[in-house]
């Protein structure tokens, strides 16, 4: 079967000593630097839960507070030369660049503080802190490109002296910013943020880590792996749902930077508990336009009944009935006529894109209603397709159908010589949800050399155990020992779907995204 490269562990954050810097009013304190071991990087502070203002020094203080290992700010400088906190080119309606401090001062923050020199903001960030980097992201100047290498020159050595320099990072938009930085302090942690720019190219030119926005990474793909190979960090912004949490965390990124820092805690504390050991090795999350990625789906075209008497025709390459469109799979099925079917629809697999053997499956979906629908997310094995082996004897491995005549109901099933629904004795189990046609739901299975598991949003519902109450651990009995692909189709009629109501068309089923895991130890 198909080999996959796996993942490198995410090295443990390293400790640091550093001396902190001190003013008039300070005593140098000598303190050990233990970053906190999480990925999370409140951005522009933790400000939002407790309606803070952004950049400012108190929202600094709450992502301290909560641990993060990281809290990021922005810096501009006045006209008159003053490095300050702020995110956007104006305070006030003043251009930041083309006004004195003092002027901008005068206008304080939503909380009462007066908006913070970099210097202030540095001192009340390095003081009582032992856990949370400051991640200074140098904006860009709009005046010239001098102007901002001079910003960066300034910055990184006001750090210098204030003795904090193994407490910050670098971020910036502009990439000799970032050379800059590296010119002064060969030793700087510096990341870049727009997504232009490869692993391999960053490598080269000194910077250490990549900060691009989340889903440039799903469309770049393999640059994930690429990066790790070559040493290169990885952060995302800015990254507030949990999904898009998740698939972060799954890919073992290194940092992971929000304005719910709250929420990404608890996330990286349930997927912990949930996913264990498991790597994340293959994935779509739909983050394009237009057909499914050919590069990850196939598809069975046909309309010959499919064993059940359906009557839908499968298309292949059909805009009409797959198809991506704002982070969602679209599988559709309509009351059209084509040869001789009355319907038409999609079923799509990773039948030679994509083949496992033991692992965690997610899919992430929201059902069709109506009677006469029949969606599946579901897995048959490569020896099926290579005519190696005919069905039952093959084994079938049903994740999840529902028929619409049976509203709300969820079923999982597996199928073998020995067991399957010809005899009515198939491993099998049902669930009742709240409602399958409104929400999303998340369904799974985790696959070992010893049992099925069958998930529901993340809980256990249905486990079939291998050689349980007698039954053989054969191929006849337990097939589920070779390598299998992922189909997701949306049936009409048949067998079980049954009456069709004409009325319901056109019909779909959304995907929100498809993920595979397994553990190092699994067999490939």
């Amino acid at each position: 079967m198909r080999k996959f490269k796996k993942i490198p562990t995410v090295l443990l954050i390293a400790s640091f000593t550093f001396i902190l810097g001190c003013n008039s009013n300070k005593t140098i304190l000598k303190t050990n630097i233990n970053f906190a071991n999480n990925k999370v990087v409140a951005h522009r502070g933790a400000w939002k839960k407790l309606n803070l203002p952004q950049n400012s020094i108190a929202s600094l203080k709450q992502a301290i507070q909560l641990n993060c290992t990281g809290s990021e700010f922005d810096v501009r400088m006045t006209a008159d030369g003053i490095l300050i906190i702020n995110h956007d080119p104006l305070y006030n309606n003043l251009e930041i660049e083309k006004t004195n401090y003092s002027k901008l001062a005068v206008f304080k923050l939503s909380n009462g503080e007066k908006l913070p020199t970099l210097k202030e903001y540095l001192l009340a960030g390095i003081e009582n802190n032992t856990a949370t980097r400051l991640v200074c992201e140098i904006k860009p100047s709009k005046i010239s490109k001098d102007r901002g290498q001079l910003i960066a020159t300034k910055v990184v050595q006001l750090v210098e002296s204030l003795k904090a320099k193994d407490m910050v990072e670098y971020l910036s938009f502009d990439y000799e910013i970032l050379k800059k930085i590296i010119e002064i302090d060969p030793t700087a942690s510096t990341q870049y943020l727009e997504s232009n720019k490869s692993p391999i190219q960053l490598k080269e030119d000194g910077i250490s880590g990549a900060d691009y926005y989340y889903t440039d990474y799903q469309n770049l793909g393999e640059w994930i792996d690429i990066a790790k190979i070559n040493g290169i960090t990885l952060n995302a912004w800015t990254v507030n749902k949990v999904a898009d949490m998740d698939w972060l965390l799954a890919n073992n990124f290194d940092f992971i930077t929000t304005d719910e820092p709250e929420l990404l805690l608890e996330t990286a504390i349930k997927r912990a508990n949930i996913y264990k050991n498991y790597n994340l090795i293959w994935s779509d999350e739909f983050e394009y336009t237009g057909l499914p990625d050919k590069t990850k789906w196939n598809y069975d075209i046909g309309g010959h009944g499919w064993g059940n008497n359906e009557k839908q025709y499968y298309l292949e390459n059909s805009l009409e009935n797959s198809y991506v469109k704002e982070g969602k799979l679209h599988i559709v099925a309509l009351k059209k006529e084509y040869k001789n079917s009355n319907y038409t629809s999609a079923r799509l697999t990773t039948y030679e894109r994509f083949l496992i053997q033991h692992g965690k499956i997610e899919v992430m979906a929201k059902l069709p209603k109506g009677k006469g629908t029949w969606p599946a997310i579901w897995m048959l094995p490569e020896s099926l397709r290579e005519k190696k082996e005919v069905w039952p004897l093959c084994g079938e491995i049903d994740i999840m159908e529902h028929v619409g005549k049976d509203p709300n109901v969820v079923h999982t099933s597996l199928h073998t010589e020995l067991y399957n629904f010809w005899k009515k004795n198939q491993y099998t189990h049902f669930e009742k949800l709240p409602d399958v046609y409104n929400d999303f739901h998340l369904y799974g299975i985790e696959w070992t050399p010893e049992s099925i598991r069958f998930f529901i949003d993340n809980k256990l519902f249905y486990e079939a155990i291998k050689g349980e109450n007698g039954k053989e651990t054969t191929n006849e009995g337990w097939p589920f020992e070779k390598p299998y692909y992922l189909i997701l189709n949306l049936a009409i009629g048949g067998n079980w779907g049954g009456d069709i109501d004409d009325a319901i068309f056109p019909s779909e089923m959304l995907i929100d995204y498809v993920r595979i895991y397994q553990q190092p130890t699994s067999n490939n």
